[in-house]
């Protein structure tokens, strides 16, 4: 079975195109919308890591709501 000339370089046109569009939209998601991070530790129980499991919980960080100054009391906020 050959293939015609020119396919396999359509197919790699394809993904760098694909490729190029994908990572600048999920980089600025990330960046400006919502990031996921995982919780370690004992310093968030018992509203995360609860029972003193040894297993860490997994959140979604809102960006949006930080910069809308949306934060009510009873919030967990995140800082680096």
């Amino acid at each position: 079975m050959a293939q015609a000339p020119g396919v396999g370089r359509r197919y790699m046109k394809a993904f760098f195109k694909g490729f190029f569009i994908a990572v600048p939209v999920t980089v600025t998601f990330l960046d400006r919308v919502a990031c996921v991070a995982r919780v370690e530790g004992a310093s968030m129980q018992p509203s995360l890591n609860p029972g003193g499991r040894q297993v860490s919980d997994i959140v979604l960080l809102n960006h949006w709501s930080i910069r809308n100054y949306e934060v009510n009391r009873g919030d967990i906020v995140s800082l680096v």
